[in-house]
C-alpha cells in the first residue's frame, strides 16, 4: 500500500535541499512498497494455480522455474521445497521474485490471465517461498563437486557475475568475482529502487549465495584500472564478464555543468547506500527525462523524499514506454505526473543551478518521431537524465566483436576470443532484465565447464 508523503516546512524551500520530511516520515515512505503474503494468502492463491502441463508461465520465465511445481508445493504446506525447485533455476530467485516485472513475463502467459483476467500471483508466491527458506535454511541447498583445478575469472559482482560465479563453484571450479563498486550486488545493490528491497536484503541473498564456497569476491577493482582482461586471460582458465553498461547517455542536446543535473542512476545509488534517507537532498520541482524503469525509480524516491512536484517527461506514449504500464501506474499513485510526447530542447540554469528544462512537443508521422515546433518549460532545480545507459568498450585492451555497441556472442554467451564468455546488460541482443542476466550467467558457466572439461 502507498504510503502518505507528510508535507512539512521544508518542501516550500527551494532549490535542492535535504531534510524536506522527518527521518521517521521518510522511513515510512521507503518501507516495503509491495508487503509480501502471509501463510493464509498464499495457500489460497496457490490453489489458484491450474498445474498446466507444459505451462506457458514456465516459457515466459527466462530461468525456466519449473512454476507450477514450486506452487503446488506450497500448496502441500512443502514451502522449502517450492523454494529448492525456484533456486535450483534461479539462484537469485528471492531478489527476482521482488523486481521482476512479472506481470509482462509469468503472470501475463498464465492462463488465468486469458480466462478471468487475473493471473495467479505468482511473483508474490515465489517472494513468500524463498523468504521462508533464507528466514530459517533447514540444510545446504547447494554442495560443490569435486575440485577440478581450474580457476575462472569474472568480472562484475551484479546478477550475472553472481550467477554465473556460484553454478561455476558448484561444478568444483574455483572463482575470483571483481568488482568496481564497494559492495557486491550490482545492479540489485545499486540500480534499484529502495523501497522495493528494503532491510539490506540483497546483501543476504548474497552472503547466502557465496556459502557454497569457491567463490573470493574482491571488491575496488575496476577493469582497465585495477586489472586487464588480457591479464585475466593469461592468468586464468576462464573469463566471464558480468559488468553491466557504465555509460550514461546523452539527452542530445548541450548539457552546461550544473547542479541539480545528474544521471537518475547516481541519484537512486546514493539512496540506496544512505544511512540516514532525510539527508538525502532532493529538489522541490524534479524533472525526470525518460520513461523506463529507472526512471519510475528515481521519480517515485524523489517525490518519497519530499519532492513537491515531480513530472516524467516521455518522448512517445505510454504503450512505448519501457517501464510497464503497472510501474507507470505506480509512479502516478504516488504523485507522479506523466508527460509524454515531448522531448527536451534545453536545460535552463542560472548562477551554476538548474532553473527548468525547455521541451518541443513531438507527434509521430508513419513510424517517425517529428518536432512539430511548439515548445514548453517546466521550472525545475533538480533533473534527473533516465534515457538509458551505455556499454562503455575502453576497458577491453582485447579485440571483442561488438553488436550494437555491446559485446557479440553465441547462444551459450562465448565471446569472439575463446576464452570469454559474457552476459547481462553488457551482453548485445538482451532485455536488460535482472533475470535475464541470472540465466546468462547460468547457461555461461555451464559452457565455460564443458570448454575446460573437453
Amino acid at each position: 500500500m502507498n504510503r502518505p508523503i507528510e508535507k512539512p516546512g521544508a518542501l516550500d524551500l527551494p532549490g535542492i535541499a535535504a531534510g524536506r520530511l522527518a527521518p521517521e516520515s521518510c522511513a515510512l515512505n521507503f518501507t516495503d512498497a509491495h508487503p509480501p503474503l502471509n501463510p493464509l494468502q498464499a495457500l489460497l492463491e496457490a490453489e489458484r494455480c491450474y498445474y498446466c502441463y507444459n505451462a506457458p508461465c514456465i516459457s515466459a520465465c527466462p530461468t525456466g522455474i519449473d512454476i507450477p511445481h514450486f506452487i503446488q508445493r506450497i500448496a502441500q504446506d512443502n514451502v522449502l521445497g517450492a523454494a529448492e525447485t525456484i533456486l535450483e533455476a534461479n539462484v537469485l530467485g528471492g531478489m527476482c521474485a521482488r523486481v521482476c516485472p512479472t506481470e509482462n513475463l509469468c503472470e501475463g502467459s498464465c492462463v488465468r490471465q486469458t480466462n478471468e483476467s487475473k493471473p495467479v500471483e505468482i511473483g508474490l508466491l515465489q517472494r513468500f517461498a524463498t523468504d521462508a527458506y533464507f528466514a530459517a535454511p533447514t540444510k545446504p541447498m547447494f554442495t560443490r563437486a569435486a575440485p577440478s583445478g581450474r580457476r575462472v575469472a569474472v568480472v562484475g559482482a551484479g546478477p550475472a557475475g553472481l550467477s554465473a560465479a556460484h553454478r561455476l563453484a558448484t561444478l568444483g571450479h574455483d572463482v575470483i568475482v571483481f568488482d568496481a563498486h564497494g559492495k557486491p550486488g550490482g545492479l540489485n545493490e545499486y540500480g534499484l529502487a529502495r523501497y522495493k528491497t528494503p532491510d539490506g536484503f540483497a546483501q543476504r541473498e548474497i552472503e547466502w549465495l557465496l556459502s557454497i564456497g569457491g567463490i573470493e569476491i574482491q571488491c575496488g577493482k575496476q577493469l582497465g584500472r585495477d586489472i586487464t582482461l588480457s591479464g585475466l586471460v593469461a592468468e586464468y582458465d576462464a573469463v566471464f564478464l558480468g559488468m553491466g553498461l557504465a555509460g550514461v547517455n546523452s539527452l542530445g542536446i548541450a548539457e552546461q555543468a550544473l547542479v541539480g543535473l545528474q544521471a537518475a542512476v547516481d541519484f537512486i545509488a546514493e539512496l540506496r547506500q544512505a544511512k540516514d534517507l532525510s539527508a538525502v537532498p532532493v529538489g522541490r520541482r524534479v524533472v525526470v527525462i525518460g520513461g523506463g524503469m529507472t526512471a519510475v525509480d528515481a521519480a517515485v524516491q524523489a517525490r518519497k523524499l519530499g519532492a513537491r512536484e515531480v513530472t516524467m517527461v516521455y518522448r512517445r506514449g505510454a504503450e512505448a514506454m519501457s517501464a510497464s504500464a503497472y510501474e507507470q501506474q505506480w509512479a502516478q499513485i504516488n504523485g507522479v505526473t506523466i508527460r509524454h510526447w515531448a522531448a527536451p530542447r534545453e536545460i535552463l540554469g542560472s548562477d551554476g543551478f538548474v532553473t527548468g528544462a525547455v521541451f518541443t512537443v513531438t507527434r509521430d508521422e508513419n513510424g517517425k518521431l517529428v518536432e512539430t515546433g511548439e515548445t514548453f518549460t517546466l521550472e525545475a532545480d533538480m533533473v534527473l537524465k533516465a534515457i538509458g545507459q551505455s556499454f562503455v568498450a575502453e576497458p577491453l585492451d582485447l579485440s571483442l566483436v561488438l553488436e550494437k555497441g555491446r559485446i557479440a556472442t553465441d547462444p551459450s554467451g562465448q565471446t569472439s576470443h575463446p576464452k570469454i564468455w559474457a552476459g547481462g546488460d553488457c551482453r548485445a541482443g538482451g532485455l536488460d532484465l535482472t533475470v535475464e542476466a541470472v540465466e546468462h550467467g547460468k547457461q555461461a558457466a555451464i559452457a565455460i565447464d564443458a570448454a575446460l572439461r573437453a
